[in-house]
């Protein structure tokens, strides 16, 4: 007959079921080969930010997109986005853009760092992004608008 684990013996087996659940709701990498292709998501997501600041998508709609650090950045930024056109009397409206060009690479399997280059009425600007595979899908780990 066994005995019954000690408490220290419990608390041992308790403590591994926990890190084996989290690791099991934590995002999950991806690999390149299960995703779709990133250039058609870079394109997306910079529009996508295009339209957060002129004002006309809510930065909700990008949360999915992105993982918390930048998006809070985006919040932020949005923010003071808003406030500036507000200041000015300026009233939201549609940006007017061409996507010059958009360039990837792949430092390792399941990431991908890109840059889009896109002509706006005033100037041209850069979306630099780096992408990971994380359930199935692109998230945003990083993102700047140059």
């Amino acid at each position: 007959m066994a005995t019954p684990p000690t408490g220290h013996a419990r608390a041992y087996r308790a403590s591994d079921e926990a890190l084996e659940l989290s690791e099991f709701f934590a995002p999950q990498r991806t690999s390149a080969v299960e995703l779709p292709d990133p250039e058609v998501f870079l394109r997306n997501l910079t529009r996508g930010v295009l339209e957060v600041f002129a004002g006309v998508r809510e930065v909700d709609q990008l949360a999915r997109w992105l993982t918390e650090d930048p998006f809070r950045k985006l919040v932020t930024r949005t923010n003071l986005a808003t406030r500036a056109r507000s200041a000015r009397g300026v009233p939201a409206v549609r940006p007017v853009h061409q996507i010059l060009s958009v360039h990837c690479s792949a430092p390792t399997d399941g990431v991908v760092e890109g840059t889009v280059i896109v002509q706006i009425p005033t100037r041209v600007r850069a979306v630099a992004a780096r992408l990971e595979g994380m359930d199935g899908r692109w998230r945003a780990t990083s993102l700047a608008l140059l």
